[in-house]
C-alpha cells in the first residue's frame, strides 16, 4: 500500500539518550527523527541530549540520581515519561521500557524471552521471581507490549518479533520496521587518505573496522584471533569504545601481541571518516537484535563479514556470499580470517559483495522507514478517534 502524506503532528519522542555517539539504537532514533522533523513537530524526552548532535530539537530532560539502582531509574523514568506525555501530543513514540507510548519500538531481546523462554538453570529462574530488578523489568515490559486499540509494538528485526511472539503469544502481531541508512555525503576519497594517515595506516594496509560501544560483545576477541592469523599488513580499527575496553584488550595476551596493529578511537558523533578509511567491516557480534553498523558500512561501500542469526538480526536481510559473508559461528576466528583474506585478495568476490551491499542499502532508506512509521501513526489516530 503506498504511503499517504499526513497532516503535521505533535510527536513526543521518548528515549534514554539522544545522540549518535551513544550507540546503534540511539543513532536509529536520531536518523528517524531527522527524517520526520521536516514534516512534524518533534519534542525529545530523554535523560541526556548529546550537545554535539547536529539535530537540534525541543528537549525535555527526565533525569534521575545516578547512584540509584538501574532498575529503579528505569521505573522512575517510565513514570515521569507517562506523566509528561499524557497531554499535548498527537503521538508518543517511545524507545523505552514503560507504558507511555502509542508506538513502542523494541530494539533488544525482550526481558520475558530472556527470563521465561530461554533455558535457564532452575535456581536462577526461581531467584528471578524474588528479584525486584527482574520483576520491575518484566512488569514494565508487559504493560509496554499489551495489545490495545491505538497502540503498536514495533520490532526492529524479524528476530525480535519472533522472540516477542514466543514470550507473549504466537497470535500477537508485531510490525517489523528495521533501521534505515543514508548514503554518505562529501569528498570521501580525500577524507580516506587523511584519516588513514592520521591513524598511521599506509596505502598497502588492509584495515578492518569494528564500530561498537562495547567491542567485547560485538566480537572483538574473535577479530583479534583472526588478526593473529593474518599477515602484518592487516590492521584493526575499533571506533566508539571507552578507554576501559581498550585497556582491557591491551592487557590481554592477544591484545598485547597485536598492539602495533591496533587503533582505538573513543566515542564520536561522526563515524563517517572511519568507515571511509577502512577496507573491510567485521561484525562477529555475540548479541545484536539488528546491527546498524554493518548496514552503515555497506552504505560506505565496504564489504561486510558478520555473525549469523540469532546472534545478529541483520543476517536475516542478507544472502551469504552475495550481499555479505556470513560466519557459521561468531567465535570462529579461523573462518573470519579466511573471509577477510578472500575479500582483500579476490577482486571478483569483493566487487560482487559491494554490488550486493548496494542493493541492501537501497532497500533500507530512512525516508521509507519514516513513511512506514507515519502509516502506523495514522492507524493509531484512526483507532483512537473511533
Amino acid at each position: 500500500m503506498p504511503h499517504i502524506p499526513m497532516s503535521r503532528l505533535k510527536i513526543a519522542f521518548v528515549v534514554d539518550r539522544f545522540g549518535n555517539r551513544f550507540g546503534g539504537a540511539e543513532a536509529y532514533g536520531v536518523a528517524l527523527m531527522r527524517e520526520l522533523a521536516g514534516r512534524h513537530d518533534i519534542t525529545v524526552l530523554a535523560r541526556e541530549y548529546d550537545p554535539a548532535c547536529d539535530l537540534k530539537l525541543p528537549f525535555m530532560a527526565l533525569r534521575s540520581w545516578r547512584k540509584w539502582p538501574s532498575w529503579l531509574r528505569v521505573l522512575l523514568f517510565a513514570v515521569r515519561a507517562r506523566r509528561a506525555t499524557r497531554d499535548g501530543f498527537d503521538i508518543v513514540h517511545s524507545h523505552m521500557n514503560g507504558w507511555c507510548g502509542d508506538i513502542e519500538v523494541v530494539h533488544v531481546t525482550p526481558v520475558r524471552y530472556n527470563w521465561r523462554v530461554r533455558p535457564l538453570p532452575a535456581l536462577k529462574r526461581w531467584l528471578s521471581r524474588a528479584s525486584l530488578r527482574v520483576q520491575t523489568y518484566l512488569r514494565l515490559e508487559a504493560r509496554r507490549v499489551a495489545a490495545r486499540p491505538g497502540h503498536r509494538t514495533v520490532a526492529v528485526s524479524g528476530l525480535i518479533a519472533d522472540q516477542l511472539r514466543q514470550a507473549y503469544g504466537a497470535e500477537l502481531s508485531f510490525p517489523v520496521i528495521p533501521p534505515g541508512v543514508s548514503r554518505p555525503q562529501g569528498a570521501l576519497i580525500a577524507q580516506r587518505h587523511e584519516t588513514r594517515g592520521a591513524l598511521g595506516f599506509s596505502d598497502d594496509d588492509v584495515v578492518c573496522l569494528l564500530v561498537a560501544r562495547n567491542p567485547l560483545r560485538k566480537g572483538l576477541p574473535a577479530v583479534l584471533g583472526a588478526l593473529a592469523q593474518l599477515p602484518e599488513h592487516y590492521k584493526l580499527l575499533v571506533v566508539g569504545s571507552n578507554g576501559g575496553a581498550r585497556d582491557h584488550i591491551y592487557r590481554s595476551a592477544d591484545g598485547a601481541a597485536l598492539a602495533e596493529r591496533l587503533r582505538f578511537v573513543g566515542e564520536t558523533a561522526d563515524v563517517a571518516p572511519y568507515y571511509a578509511a577502512a577496507d573491510v567491516y567485521v561484525h562477529p557480534t555475540l548479541n545484536d537484535s539488528f546491527g546498524m553498523a554493518p548496514l552503515e558500512a555497506m552504505s560506505f561501500g565496504l564489504p561486510v563479514v558478520l555473525s549469523p542469526a540469532p546472534w545478529c538480526g541483520f543476517a536475516q536481510y542478507v544472502d551469504h556470499g552475495v550481499d555479505a559473508m556470513v560466519l557459521a559461528h561468531p567465535e570462529d576466528a579461523e573462518q573470519l580470517a579466511r573471509y577477510v583474506r578472500q575479500i582483500s585478495t579476490d577482486d571478483a568476490l569483493r566487487k560482487s559483495l559491494l554490488e550486493g551491499g548496494n542493493r541492501v542499502v537501497e532497500r533500507h532508506s530512512w525516508s521509507s522507514v519514516a513513511g512506514r512509521y507515519e502509516d502506523l501513526y495514522q492507524q493509531v489516530i484512526t483507532e483512537r478517534q473511533r
